[in-house]
C-alpha cells in the first residue's frame, strides 16, 4: 500500500495521480483565463497534451511492473478510494495517454470560439473528462469507480452541449444523459450483487466472494448492459449517432477513441476479475450481440451523408467487433482453453489501441473540414485534397486502418481475430463448431463492408471535384492540427509494422485475465507475426511494406521511361458527354444506394416523392433506426403518460399536501404496529 512518500520512492500509481491533479489543474487555470482564448488554446490544451504523454509513458513502463495499491484520504469518513494499478488498468491507462496526447495538441489549434461556450470552461470540462477516465481506470471499489464514472458522464455531457444554444444539440445531450444513468443504474446493481451482501464494496472484497452461477451470471447480466450502454451496444447504441455530431470534434475523438474504451475496461474487469467463474454462454450472448452490433453499425455507417455520424456508426461497428473478441475468448477460457483465450483476448485488446488511434484521428480530420468548409454533408463536399493536401493525405491513412488494410494497425486487429475462430473445432460442444465459422464469415463480411464505407467517407470529401463554390476557399490545418494528426497517424503505423512487440506489450495483460499470453511464441517467430505457428499462418509487414514500397516505384519508373513526354491531363472520360460538372460525379447518396437496398429491413425508410407542383422537384430518402420506432418512442410515451398520472398529485393545494402526510402518517404508524 502506498500514500504519500518521497520523491524517490514514488510508484507509478503516484506519478499517474499526479498526471490526473495536473490535467485539473490546468482545467482550473483555464476558469482563471475564461475569455482569453490565445492563452488557454496555445498554452493550457498543449500542456494537457504533455500531461498525456507523460501518462503514455508512465504507463508503458508499468505494464511489466506488479500490482501497486493506494488508499486515498478522500471521499466518506469510512469510504476512502482504494485505487490499484496492476497489467489490464496500465494498458488502458496507456491507450488514454497516447490518444488524448494527440487530441489534446490538435484542439490547441481547433478551439476557437469555444464552440459556444467560453473556452476556459472547455478548458476545465475537457480536463476534468481526461481525469475521471483515469480515476475510472484506477478505481479498486466501487464507490470510488462510480463517482468517477459519473464524473466522467456528466463532464463529457457538458462537452457534448457545448453549442447549447442549437435546439439538437440540447436534444442529443439530454438523450446522452439518460443512457448513461440508465447504464450507471446497472452499473450499481451489478456490484451490489457481486459483494455478496457482505458490506465491503472493494474490489478485493469482490474477488474473494464464491457467487452462485446464478448470482454471477445476474452480475454479468448488469454489467453487460451497464457496460454496453456505454459501449454503444444494440440495443442501446442510440446516443452515438446523436452526441457525436452534436460535439466539438476533438470531444467527438475523446468520446469515441477514448472514452467507449472504458466500458470495455470495465466489462473485462468484472468478467474476467471480479467474478471466480466464467461460463461458456456469456461468451456466446457477447458474441452474438457483438456481431448484430458490428454488422448493424456498418450497414448504417455506408448509407450515411452526415460525415460525423458515418464515423459514430463506424464506432459502434467496432465496439461490435471489440465485443465479439471478449466473447470468443469467454468461450474459449470456460472451456479451459486459455491459450485460445490469450490469442482472442490480444486480438480485441490490439484493437483497443488500433481503434483509439484511427477513430481519433477520423474525427479530428472531419473538425478540420468542418472548419475550413462549415460543411458536414458528404453531397456538398468534394475535391479537397487539393486545397487541404495534409488533412487529406494523413486522414487517407487513417481511412486505411479503418478499412482493415496492411500494413497498419486496423489490419493487425482483425486479422488475428480471424485467425482465433481457426480453433473453434477444438471447443467440446458441436453446435458451437458449427455456429463460429459462420460467424467469422460475417466478420468478414463487416469487413468488407467496412472498407466499401471507408472508400465512401474518403472518396466523396477529398476526390472529385468540388460540389460547392466555397470550397476552392478551404484552407488547410494549423500547425497545432497537423501536429496531432501526425501522432496519431504515427501510431496507426506503428502498430502495423511493430505487431510482434506490441503483442509482448499485451502479454502480461492476457496473463493477469486468462493465465496464459502469446509473446514467447510469436517473439520465436522473429520478424513474421504467427499467433499459431509459420506451417499454418503468418504475416510479414516489414516485407508487405517493402512489396508496396517496390510496386510503387517500379511503377514510376515504367511510367517515366515508357511514357515520358506523352502524357496529358483531361477531364474525366464521361461516355462522350463533354459538359459535365461536379454534379454529375457519384454522390454519397448514390454510393450507398446499393447497400441500401440490399440490406432494406435495417434500415425505416421514408421517401419524400416530387409532385407536378414542384418547381424544383426533389426526391428524397431519409433512412432512420427501427429501434426509434420498436424501442424508444414506446418507452418515452410509457415515461410521458406515467408522468401525466403523477401531476395529478400536484394539485397546488397545501390542504391537499396536508392530506398526504396525514395518510402517510397513518400508514407508517399501522406498519410499525404490526
Amino acid at each position: 500500500m502506498t500514500g504519500l512518500s518521497p520523491i524517490s520512492q514514488w510508484l507509478h500509481i503516484d506519478w499517474m495521480l499526479g498526471v490526473a491533479l495536473a490535467w485539473l489543474a490546468i482545467g482550473a487555470a483555464g476558469v482563471l483565463m475564461l475569455h482569453r482564448l490565445a492563452l488557454v488554446a496555445h498554452l493550457l490544451f498543449p500542456l494537457g497534451g504533455l500531461a498525456g504523454l507523460a501518462l503514455f509513458g508512465l504507463s508503458l513502463d508499468a505494464l511489466h511492473s506488479a500490482p501497486e495499491v493506494a488508499v486515498l484520504p478522500v471521499g466518506l469518513p469510512s469510504l476512502p478510494f482504494h485505487l490499484r494499478l496492476d497489467s489490464l488498468s496500465a494498458y488502458f491507462l496507456m491507450v488514454i495517454g497516447a490518444a488524448s496526447a494527440g487530441i489534446s495538441v490538435f484542439a490547441a489549434g481547433y478551439f476557437r470560439k469555444g464552440e459556444g461556450t467560453p473556452p476556459g470552461l472547455l478548458c476545465l470540462e475537457y480536463h476534468v473528462f481526461l481525469a475521471s477516465m483515469v480515476g475510472v481506470v484506477l478505481a479498486d471499489d466501487a464507490y470510488a469507480f462510480m463517482v468517477m464514472w459519473e464524473t466522467m458522464a456528466l463532464s463529457s455531457y457538458f462537452l457534448v452541449t457545448a453549442n447549447h444554444r442549437i435546439p439538437e444539440v440540447r436534444g442529443a445531450g439530454y438523450l446522452y444523459i439518460t443512457m448513461a444513468r440508465v447504464g450507471a443504474i446497472a452499473i450499481l446493481l451489478c456490484f451490489g450483487v457481486l459483494q455478496a451482501n457482505t458490506g465491503d464494496y472493494t474490489f478485493d472484497n469482490m474477488r474473494a466472494q464464491s457467487l452462485s452461477p446464478f448470482w454471477a451470471s445476474a452480475g454479468f447480466l448488469l454489467a453487460l448492459f451497464g457496460f454496453g450502454a456505454k459501449a454503444g451496444i444494440l440495443p442501446l447504441h442510440v446516443w452515438l449517432p446523436e452526441a457525436h455530431p452534436a460535439a466539438p470534434s476533438p470531444v467527438s475523438a475523446l468520446m469515441s477513441g477514448v472514452m467507449l474504451n472504458t466500458a470495455i475496461y470495465g466489462m473485462l474487469r468484472v468478467a474476467f476479475d471480479l467474478l471466480h467463474v466464467q461460463i461458456w454462454w456469456w461468451g456466446a450472448l457477447l458474441l452474438a450481440l457483438g456481431l448484430a452490433t458490428a454488422l448493424y453499425g456498418v450497414v448504417f455507417a455506408a448509407v450515411q451523408t452526415d460525415m460525423k455520424r458515418l464515423l459514430a456508426y463506424s464506432s459502434i461497428e467496432n465496439m461490435g467487433l471489440l465485443f465479439v473478441g471478449m466473447g470468443l475468448g469467454l468461450i474459449f477460457f470456460g472451456y479451459g482453453m486459455q491459450p485460445m483465450a490469450a490469442l482472442a483476448l490480444t486480438a480485441m485488446l490490439y484493437h483497443v489501441a488500433s481503434h483509439a488511434f484511427f477513430k481519433s484521428l477520423l474525427f479530428l480530420g472531419t473538425g478540420s473540414v468542418l472548419h475550413a468548409t462549415s460543411e458536414r454533408s458528404l453531397g456538398k463536399l468534394g475535391g479537397l485534397i487539393r486545397t487541404m493536401p495534409w488533412v487529406g493525405w494523413l486522414m487517407l491513412l487513417g481511412v486505411l486502418a479503418s478499412a482493415g488494410l496492411p500494413p497498419l494497425g486496423g489490419f493487425v486487429s482483425e486479422w488475428l481475430l480471424l485467425q482465433s475462430f481457426l480453433f473453434s473445432p477444438g471447443l467440446p460442444v458441436p453446435l458451437l463448431t458449427m455456429l463460429i465459422p459462420v460467424v467469422a464469415a460475417l466478420i468478414a463480411l463487416v469487413a468488407a463492408l467496412a472498407g466499401y464505407t471507408m472508400v465512401k467517407f474518403f472518396g466523396v470529401i477529398f476526390l472529385g471535384q468540388p460540389r460547392e463554390d466555397k470550397l476552392s476557399q478551404a484552407h488547410d490545418a494549423g500547425r497545432f492540427e497537423r501536429t496531432g494528426m501526425v501522432w496519431l497517424v504515427a501510431g496507426c503505423i506503428a502498430l502495423g509494422l511493430l505487431p510482434v512487440q506490441f503483442i509482448g506489450l499485451l502479454d502480461p495483460v492476457t496473463r493477469q485475465l486468462v493465465g496464459a499470453g502469446l509473446a514467447e511464441q510469436v517473439a520465436a517467430s522473429g520478424w513474421l507475426l504467427a499467433p499459431s505457428s509459420l506451417e499454418q499462418a503468418s504475416y510479414g509487414p516489414v516485407i508487405f511494406l517493402l512489396g508496396i514500397l517496390a510496386s510503387f516505384a517500379l511503377a514510376f519508373v515504367l511510367v517515366r521511361v515508357l511514357y515520358h513526354g506523352r502524357l496529358r491531363r483531361s477531364l474525366p472520360w464521361a461516355c462522350g458527354f463533354p459538359w459535365g460538372t461536379a454534379r454529375m460525379q457519384d454522390t454519397a447518396e448514390g454510393f450507398g444506394q446499393p447497400i441500401r437496398q440490399i440490406f432494406e429491413p435495417f434500415f425505416l425508410m421514408r421517401r419524400d416523392l416530387p409532385t407536378p407542383f414542384d418547381e424544383w422537384p426533389r426526391y428524397r430518402v431519409t433512412v432512420e433506426d427501427h429501434f426509434w420506432r420498436w424501442l424508444y418512442l414506446p418507452i418515452a410515451a410509457l415515461a410521458q403518460y406515467l408522468a401525466r398520472l403523477a401531476s395529478l398529485m400536484q394539485q397546488g393545494r397545501i390542504s391537499v399536501y396536508l392530506l398526504y402526510s396525514f395518510v402517510t402518517l397513518v400508514a407508517t404508524l399501522l406498519a410499525v404496529m404490526r
